[in-house]
């Protein structure tokens, strides 16, 4: 079954927070809880495999982030600062924490920032293809130039410019995988207009947190796709040298949506990951519990 065939449903509900309703998806075992945050043009699908996997014996709880996938449309509070509000609202809503929080891309800008302001929240942290840094300045006129078309004309417009964006050549000249390219750029266009463009300013309008991440005293696995070209591999080696302990792994293959395009890998990244910190942590999974985080030090693996 490929990544395309959404595992499960999207079954959930909307949960009302301050200024918000975001549509969550919260089930699976009793094991400790895993949260997911997805990244700009996504929903909870990115994660599927990811909750495939893990909620026989974990609790997996996801979320649309508001102006995406079926959370609420609002007039503002698109920053990063205000979606890990919303984040850390809900977990406290949902009696949740500690979790391990996943976040990819934009995601991991969320999780980041969740970490940095309530640690008690957040049991390990997993960032896919992420950075910690402000968008790139040489990247803000090619982005900003196809925000406005995709305003004035749709994303239709600019679906095949994104692709490449959030993908891997690999995985986009793969004949046998044609299918599951047309199921995603079916999704990219099922976005809101409104709501994915006041996505995208929060995004490239975001501040860097480069410098707070030295502070964390959690697990932290970050893995990045071989071919990244949003957050290249760099970025993820500059998170990993800065958060005490963090673990690197490199996907190889992969582009910018790892979790889609190398389920397999990513998968065996993240449970492999989890069990550790769940057996150092024990039960409670306390932050601070394991000292500098999951590993020795910085660390790498694939390609």
């Amino acid at each position: 079954m490929s990544a395309a065939d959404d595992p499960g449903s999207r079954a959930g509900g909307r949960v009302t927070l301050p200024g918000v309703q975001l549509h969550v998806e919260d089930g699976g075992g009793p094991g400790p809880p895993v949260a997911f945050s997805h990244g700009l043009f996504w929903d909870t699908r990115l994660f599927a495999p990811q909750v495939a996997m893990l909620s026989p014996a974990r609790r997996c709880i996801a979320w649309d982030h508001r102006g995406q996938g079926r959370s609420e449309v609002t007039e503002a509070g698109y920053d990063m600062d205000t979606l890990a509000a919303d984040a850390i609202a809900l977990l406290e809503r949902l009696d949740a924490g500690p979790v391990h929080f996943v976040g990819l891309s934009m995601g991991g800008f969320v999780a980041m920032r969740v970490a940095l302001t309530r640690p008690d929240l957040v049991r390990s942290l997993v960032l896919i293809d992420t950075s910690a840094d402000a968008e790139p300045p040489a990247n803000q006129p090619r982005y900003r130039l196809l925000r406005w078309v995709a305003g004035w004309f749709g994303l239709a417009a600019v679906v095949g410019r994104l692709m490449p964006i959030l993908f891997g050549p690999a995985f986009l000249a793969d004949p046998s995988r044609a299918r599951e390219r047309d199921e995603y750029r079916r999704r990219l266009l099922e976005n809101d207009r409104v709501g994915i463009l006041r996505a995208v300013d929060g995004v490239l309008g975001r501040e860097g947190v480069a410098d707070r991440l030295p502070t964390l005293r959690v697990p932290t696995l970050v893995l990045v796709g071989e071919h990244d070209r949003a957050t290249p591999p760099a970025k993820a080696r500059a998170i990993a040298e800065a958060i005490p302990g963090a673990r690197l792994v490199v996907i190889p293959g992969a582009g910018h949506t790892s979790t889609l395009e190398a389920p397999d890998a990513v998968n065996a990244a993240i449970t492999a990951f989890l069990d550790d910190v769940d057996r150092r942590q024990g039960a409670d999974g306390r932050p601070g519990s394991l000292g500098t985080g999951a590993g020795s030090g910085s660390g790498q693996s694939g390609a």
